[in-house]
């Protein structure tokens, strides 16, 4: 049985953070499962799942530590268990775009919370609008939805919600 172990890094950003993190994981013959990175600001960001025996896993805890102080990263580590997949879910894809403003995040947020609905991958951006310079915000977003809901509804409100905060948005399904 394969043990699991989620890694988190954040530090500043710079060349070689994933080739050093990649190969200390290697190292102990563990295997990257998935994994996100960015660069927010100055700052590089990496969260990623790894796999291996409880060994493996073991002897990669007692390193990371070190390796994170050697690259000037702050880690934390956590075990987990692969996910259950009990519950029948749909996945969408759900994108918003707007002049930007406090708030956006958390509206959306709140819609699907209170639907009981999961948001499984966020990204958010700003920038500026072609021709006139207008801050704008970017969500992308994959949600998992309960196979009991009604996505006529579903779409049908959120939409509503949208039009009322002036957000142009599509809720569809993953292909």
């Amino acid at each position: 049985m394969q043990n699991l172990l989620v890694i988190s890094a954040l530090g500043r950003d710079r060349p070689g953070i994933v080739d050093a993190l990649s190969e200390t994981v290697a190292d102990y013959s563990c295997n990257v499962m998935e994994s996100r990175m960015t660069v927010l600001g100055g700052e590089f960001a990496i969260i990623m799942l790894v796999a291996g025996t409880w060994d493996t896993i073991a002897r990669l805890e007692n390193t990371l530590p070190h390796a994170g102080e050697k690259l000037g990263l702050t880690i934390t580590i956590k075990r987990t268990e692969p996910r259950s997949t009990e519950e029948q879910l749909m996945s969408y894809m759900v994108e918003v775009v707007s002049m930007d403003h406090p708030g956006i995040v958390r509206d959306i947020a709140k819609f699907f919370a209170t639907r009981n609905i999961n948001i499984e991958e966020l990204q958010t951006s700003s920038y500026a609008a072609a021709h006139t310079g207008t801050p704008m915000f970017s969500m992308n977003m994959t949600i998992s939805v309960p196979g009991e809901l009604s996505i006529a509804t579903l779409r049908g409100e959120f939409m509503d919600m949208c039009d009322a905060l002036n957000l142009d948005a599509m809720l569809a399904p993953m292909k």
